[in-house]
Formats: C-alpha cells, sequence, structure tokens
C-alpha cells in the first residue's frame, strides 16, 4: 500500500486560513485538521471534498497516496 502524504497545510495557508478557522468551516475539530496536515489521518471522501472547496485547492494535490 502507498504512502499518504497531506499537503494541506501548504494550502490552509495560501487560503489564509488558521486550522480552527478551517475546522469551523468544514464542521470538524481543529484536532482533526491538525491530525490531517500531520499525516496520521485519513479523510473520509466527503471531508476531503469539503476541505478542498474551502481551501480551493484540487482535491488531488492535497491528499496523495505515493
Amino acid at each position: 500500500m502507498g504512502q499518504f502524504v497531506c499537503h494541506l497545510k501548504k494550502y490552509r495557508q495560501l487560503a489564509g486560513l488558521t486550522q480552527e478557522e478551517l475546522a469551523e468551516k468544514v464542521q470538524v475539530r481543529r484536532e482533526t485538521i491538525s491530525r490531517l496536515e500531520a499525516g496520521k489521518y485519513n479523510p473520509s471522501l466527503k471531508l476531503a471534498i469539503d476541505i478542498s472547496r474551502a481551501v480551493k485547492a484540487p482535491i488531488e494535490d492535497i491528499f496523495v497516496f505515493e
């Protein structure tokens, strides 16, 4: 199985959002965003789509399986 790589922090910062602000937009806890950015949590498809829309970046650029 490939390795999960998450580029969320980069896109979140480009969007000018804090972890807390992004968490509020996608209706999760800030800890969830923190775990995603650390690559310790695989998002559900719905959450991945919501995050992609919130930071205005393609889902495949944010979440990568190498």
